[in-house]
């Protein structure tokens, strides 16, 4: 120990005087960086940047010395108000698929226009979006981080198929399974598997950029994470061009019934229309994924031309149209690109909260870029864009997109700056076990099992009498 004292202070005592300054400097910043550290103020860019200025004084003096700030270079606390934003987003899932319903309140628009359930999935991907940033910040190894990204994203796209796909029939069928030819390709968790793992791969090839590079500034942080910003754009833009225009032919469907089938055919011929019937989204789906394949329940069976009830489901009207009969899946195809934007939007947030220092500057630029969204969209609605959440529209992309942004906003103030802990408790819990709540509940397998317990008749079980006190 004293031989490797005295060849380290050899060694410094032949430094130059450039060198002499170079680590009175590193020593200063990182004297300041500890007194904020112990204000609560460093953040994980500041972390990583005393261990970068470590690294440099290491090289200098020659001496193979471990960082003394943190063991794990870029790694932070969990962020406790994303954990509580999600518990309060599974628990408003929940609410949505229980009591949709029974209350248009709570229920998705049939087509154009928006509810509180048409914030739910945008707040999911937001989510992710804001999740993943903080968590690849700490990964140098990117065929490592990729594979890891890779499982990730089978694991939800898995699940999501066995929940989503139709095996599980829900709560009022005992039975399960499904035909391979009606099986259901798209879904909620399949479109966040698939966000999540581009996304994630943009992540990624960002996290080797030098994070102080950023300067705690906007323009920084968008020059480090260009590409990001320039991905989005182009998906937009794609987006935009084939619903736009792209060409919707006449098509077909056939619904087989007990002894017979009947062919029904939809007149379309037309670009650029947001009709349920002709838009490109479904074309888009039934072209590639096949109509057996979509979703069985479409929301716009709730409109008034396919429902008496509506904005309830109800019987068919006299001349209804064809249209109605068919299927169309909300997470289709074409429609999960301007999702995907919603998770970049999410990543920028997470990124501002890794570069800018101090909350009022993060909680400053957050509730400025969600009104300017909110903004933009509702400009976009007033130019003729409709808010419509099964064409995951680009107005509808903005609006909920910066809504879910205050949201997170608030939720970080009273948790995070207000440390409102105990009074989240609950949504936080709910926010870790996320997965397997939403499988549980969300999803139905839940009440499935429990309702395989009956007393005498199938009929006789704590499900169904649940369900017919709540008058479901």
């Amino acid at each position: 120990m004293e031989k490797m004292k005295a060849a380290k202070g050899g060694l410094t005592a032949h430094l130059d005087h450039k060198d002499e300054e170079g680590l009175m400097l590193l020593d200063k910043n990182r004297s300041k960086d500890f007194d904020d550290l112990e204000s609560g103020g460093v953040q994980e860019a500041n972390l990583c940047r005393l261990n970068g200025d470590l690294a440099v004084k290491q090289q200098v003096l020659g001496a193979n010395l471990k960082a003394e700030i943190c063991p794990d270079p870029c790694k932070q606390e969990r962020l406790v108000s994303l954990d509580v934003f999600r518990g309060m987003t599974v628990v408003a899932m929940i609410l949505v698929d229980f009591g949709g319903g029974a209350w248009t309140a709570i229920n998705h628009s049939p087509w154009d226009g928006i509810t509180f359930a048409d914030f739910v999935v945008p707040a999911f991907l937001f989510i992710v979006g804001v999740s993943l940033s903080l968590n690849h910040k700490a990964m140098e190894d990117k065929r490592k981080a990729s594979v890891k990204i890779v499982r990730r994203a089978l694991k939800i796209l898995v699940v999501g198929l066995i929940l989503q796909g139709g095996y599980i029939h829900g709560v009022k069928d005992l039975s399960y399974g499904v035909d391979l030819q009606l099986f259901r390709i798209m879904g909620v968790l399949q479109r966040i598997a698939i966000a999540y793992a581009i996304v994630a791969f943009f992540e990624v090839c960002s996290s080797k950029r030098y994070m102080a590079d950023a300067n705690e500034s906007f323009s920084g942080i968008v020059r480090i994470y260009c590409w990001q910003w320039v991905a989005a754009l182009l998906l937009i833009s794609l987006y935009l061009v084939l619903l736009y225009g792209l060409y919707v032919p006449d098509w077909h469907f056939e619904l087989i019934g007990d002894n017979s089938s009947q062919v029904n055919v939809v007149k379309c011929n037309v670009r650029g229309s947001m009709s349920p019937a002709c838009n490109a989204v479904g074309y888009v789906d039934r072209l590639i994924m096949g109509l057996s394949h979509l979703y069985k329940r479409p929301a716009y069976k709730r409109t008034q031309e396919c429902s008496l009830s509506s904005p309830l489901s109800g019987p068919l009207p006299v001349n209804a149209p064809s249209w109605c009969l068919a299927a169309f899946d909300p997470e289709g195809l074409l429609s999960s690109i301007p999702a995907i934007v919603t998770c970049f939007i999410g990543a920028h947030y997470g990124h501002v909260l890794l570069h800018m220092k101090g909350h009022k500057r993060q909680v400053s630029h957050w509730l400025a870029s969600g009104f300017v969204m909110i903004f933009f969209g509702l400009l976009l609605e007033a130019a003729g864009m409709p808010l419509n959440k099964q064409l995951y529209t680009l107005s509808y992309t903005l609006v909920t997109a910066g809504a879910v942004a205050l949201a997170f906003s608030a939720t970080f103030v009273l948790v995070d700056i207000y440390k409102w802990r105990s009074s989240t408790a609950v949504f936080k819990w709910i926010g870790v076990h996320s997965l397997m709540i939403y499988a549980l509940l969300a999803s139905g397998v839940l009440p499935v099992v429990l309702q395989g317990f009956y007393w005498k008749r199938p009929e006789n079980n704590v499900i169904q009498i649940l369900l017919k006190s709540l008058g479901f």
